[in-house]
């Protein structure tokens, strides 16, 4: 199976890195992602920042270049950023912001639903969201005024599902990762996502699966094989990843 990977992170300690309630992760660069991913069919991925990145732009660009054009970057900028250095950081790769509420280092929620419109509006840019979707209550309206928008790690929390549930049915995406990071079972959960709205579930290793309890292993990519039909797995794995980043 072909693998569109939504989600993952790059550590390369040339760059700055800011220290998150005290830590600071293992190196993890290209060169040993790609080491990892030999194990699969990779055709593409995300390369997503984390909040011990909070804005360096500079580790993003020089992943990308290593990477290559089927990969994309997912950055965090304050909602000042002026449009020409967004415009910039477009040309180079980077297609979406994310909102790491979780645990910070990107701007916050008082400027989601402006500054989402504002990227989508400037190069077409979707937003990402870190959150514990036991808090997507309180800003369900905020996200729906999103041009395009994902919600990570499945949500994070079983008390939240029913909220993401709706979410995905009109139209947000969400990534089925960080397995490890969950307080339910991803694939009873993923099914009823499936059941709703197929197009827009996107599979990611979260890797090197940094704070996470449990980490990600071929294992994660097994169990979505064995759980769904073949033309479900080619949505999961790689083609609404695709279309959503194109």
């Amino acid at each position: 199976m072909k693998i569109f990977d939504a989600h993952f992170h790059i550590i390369d300690k040339r760059f700055p890195l800011v220290p998150n309630n005290g830590f600071i992760p293992d190196e993890f660069n290209a060169t040993n992602y790609l080491s990892a991913a030999e194990h699969f069919d990779l055709v593409g991925g995300a390369v997503v920042s984390g909040s011990f990145q909070a804005f360096d732009q500079s580790y993003l660009q020089d992943a990308l270049k290593t990477l290559g054009s089927n990969f994309v970057g997912v950055t965090q900028i304050p909602a000042d950023t002026p449009d020409n250095e967004i415009l910039a950081l477009n040309a180079s790769g980077i297609k979406a912001v994310r909102f790491n509420i979780k645990r910070g280092g990107s701007a916050t929620l008082k400027d989601l639903v402006y500054f989402s419109q504002k990227v989508f509006s400037l190069c077409g840019w979707h937003t990402e969201i870190y959150i514990d979707s036991k808090e997507l209550s309180s800003i369900q309206q905020q996200i729906l005024q999103i041009p395009k928008c994902s919600i990570d790690h499945l949500g994070l929390s079983k008390e939240g599902l029913p909220i993401l549930k709706k979410l995905i049915e009109k139209g947000v995406f969400v990534k089925a990762t960080g397995f490890g990071r969950l307080n339910f079972d991803p694939i009873g959960a993923m099914k009823e996502f499936v059941n709703v709205n197929p197009n827009n579930i996107m599979f990611g290793t979260d890797l090197p699966s940094t704070r996470a309890p449990k980490p990600f292993t071929l294992n994660d990519i097994k169990i979505i094989s064995d759980s769904f039909a073949n033309d479900i797995c080619e949505k999961i794995f790689y083609k609404n990843a695709q279309s959503f980043y194109r």
